[in-house]
């Protein structure tokens, strides 16, 4: 079997945060997934000046080692590198859009869902629209811009529309809050969502992969809340920042979130609801859906994530591992799905 190069596509052109958050989960990836006599790895590290480096590790000593290159120059670097395929783990808007969509244009194959789908999802309300056009519950909502008054009696929940884990979110309990929660929600972008707030039964994450060309459901992963102490999940649930300056994955101590035991009955419930909305987005290799279940056992779709590291603290390899597919297996899945039946070696 032909040794496969890969392209690490890690960093952030946006800011520091998603910056070291890529480098957090990359840096799993690259350890756990690393098998000198499958794979080449290699590394694009894009900093917030927009520069690329091209180290060896991911470790500070060596990214700053790298000599940091303009666009026009990585590109020529790159085009050189006999790439196979890439693997995106940017997280900020624009490496989960204008950066995969590059290497469409350079016609590099990468794992993951397209640009253009990325850019729906990462906007909540348009991904709400089309699962719901598909039949999917959502909960009811409304988008604000700036002067915007809500219509929406409290309780509700408030969220810039285009942030990720949970960063200026609030339920609002009483009109008077209102002001507030739009104040924080405002400062992460011009758009915000206001809608319903679902009671409290359960909230889990339901992870796809396509294998063969088939959907296949993951196990679920249940969050820790509880209605009247804890209702959301807030940011610090997910990440918090150590002493150092670093970031690290609070939600990982099988405390705060836990793996659902398959023969639950809600878990094939909510697979089924997650492969429409796979469907129904047009999503490709694999998908990850957030998930509210009322007290009634209704599920309603929360919103859509539609990525994934493969790094062994990364949800849907999380997932995978308790349905019994070891890591090293799911990125072989996540290859074959890419490539196809394209020949390795056919460019070089």
């Amino acid at each position: 079997m032909p040794i496969l190069r890969i392209l690490h596509l890690v960093g952030s052109a946006q800011d520091d945060f998603y910056c070291d958050l890529s480098r957090l989960y990359a840096q799993d990836c690259l350890a756990a997934t690393a098998e000198p006599s499958r794979y080449d790895f290699q590394i694009a590290y894009i900093t917030p000046d927009r520069h690329w480096r091209f180290p060896r590790s991911l470790s500070p000593e060596d990214i700053a080692a790298s000599k940091p290159m303009p666009l026009f120059d990585a590109i020529q670097f790159i085009t050189t590198q006999n790439i196979d395929l890439v693997l995106p783990q940017m997280f900020c808007i624009p490496g989960m859009t204008h950066y995969r969509a590059l290497f469409d244009l350079l016609k590099i194959p990468y794992i993951g869902n397209t640009p253009d789908l990325m850019a729906i999802t990462a906007h909540k309300a348009r991904a709400k629209a089309i699962v719901e056009a598909a039949g999917v519950k959502v909960p009811r909502g409304e988008l604000l811009r700036q002067g915007d008054v809500p219509t929406i009696t409290p309780p509700a929940i408030v969220k810039p529309v285009s942030s990720d884990n949970s960063l200026g979110m609030s339920l609002v309990k009483e009109a008077t809050d209102y002001d507030a929660a739009l104040k924080t929600a405002f400062a992460y972008g011009s758009e915000v969502i206001v809608e319903e707030f679902i009671e409290l039964g359960r909230e889990v994450r339901c992870g796809i992969i396509v294998k063969d060309g088939e959907l296949v459901g993951l196990p679920l992963e249940e969050y820790l809340l509880d209605p009247h102490e804890k209702p959301i999940r807030n940011h610090a649930d997910k990440l918090q920042q150590t002493d150092d300056g670093n970031l690290r994955f609070a939600a990982k101590d099988n405390k705060k979130s836990w793996i659902v035991d398959p023969n639950d009955p809600m878990t094939q419930k909510v697979q089924q609801v997650a492969k429409k909305c796979h469907q129904a987005l047009g999503c490709r290799h694999y998908s990850l859906f957030d998930f509210r279940i009322d007290p009634q056992g209704q599920p309603w779709f929360l919103e859509a994530g539609l990525y994934c590291s493969f790094a062994p603290k990364s949800v849907i390899s999380s997932m995978a591992k308790a349905a019994g597919i070891p890591l090293n297996e799911l990125l072989m899945t996540a290859i074959n799905e890419t490539l196809g039946n394209k020949k390795v070696l056919q460019n070089r």
